[in-house]
């Protein structure tokens, strides 16, 4: 999974990496050069041992995987693994709510001035490129728990632009959220359908009958956005640095 800058405060359940720079961002306390050089040693730690569980779980099952395998593989000292993190679970769940806060704002974090409401073409062709993983996750029950994340997170992303977007600004919050949150689980629906239908339409396709079904369900036609490009711009997608 993905994540090239640090992530916004998140709503859901606080992780390791939260802790860490939580109260500067919450308080806008100052902080001085020296902190911020720990900082980014901190999330330079967090991020390689992310990548090394992540890595692991393309070449076996989660289940078989150690903490001593990641500590290997990122070369990093068991004191300073449990410096961040209880277990291996703590350390997957961890990466996982970094990379849905990432991808779930994308649009939001690009300033994207289209009437996309979530980058769907993004997460799918990021999702072509998991096959492997994602194996690894169904053999190791944990799908479920990442969808359920991912949803949450989308949920919230999408209510932020229907709340930002010309045609929906003035619903009333309500039915915004509720909108959002069913979009989320029709989003998630799809992605569940695709996978299972080994991708056989494109990305950019499932990002057009996405926005198509949902503004069709939003507004009446003579308040419907223009038609949605089959094709989204790349530079709202995420930035990656290697494959998953």
């Amino acid at each position: 999974m993905s994540r090239n800058s640090p992530p916004s405060p998140k709503p859901a359940r606080e992780t390791a990496r939260q802790a860490s720079n939580w109260p500067a961002a919450k308080k806008k306390v100052a902080v001085s050069p020296v902190t911020k050089k720990i900082d980014r040693r901190v999330r330079a730690t967090r991020d390689g041992l992310g990548d090394a569980l992540i890595a692991l779980m393309h070449e076996k099952p989660f289940e078989t995987i150690t903490v001593q395998h990641v500590l290997d593989r990122a070369e990093v000292s068991r004191s300073t693994f449990y410096t961040h993190y209880s277990d291996k679970n703590d350390l997957f769940l961890s990466d996982v709510e970094d990379f849905w806060e990432m991808m779930s704002t994308a649009l939001i974090r690009q300033n994207d001035t289209s009437n996309r409401v979530a980058p769907v073409q993004e997460l799918f062709s990021h999702v072509a490129d998991m096959r492997q993983f994602i194996a690894s996750m169904t053999a190791s029950e944990k799908v479920r728990d990442v969808m359920e994340l991912g949803q949450g997170h989308f949920a919230r992303a999408i209510d932020q632009r229907l709340a930002a977007l010309p045609p929906t600004r003035n619903l009333s919050a309500t039915r915004r959220s509720a909108l959002a949150h069913a979009s989320a689980g029709s989003l998630f629906s799809l992605l569940n359908w695709w996978i299972h239908h080994g991708g056989s339409t494109t990305p950019a396709q499932m990002d057009a009958l996405f926005h198509q079904t949902l503004w069709s369900g939003i507004t009446p036609p003579a308040l419907r956005p223009a038609a949605v490009p089959s094709a989204a711009p790349r530079s709202t997608a995420p930035a990656t640095r290697k494959p998953r």
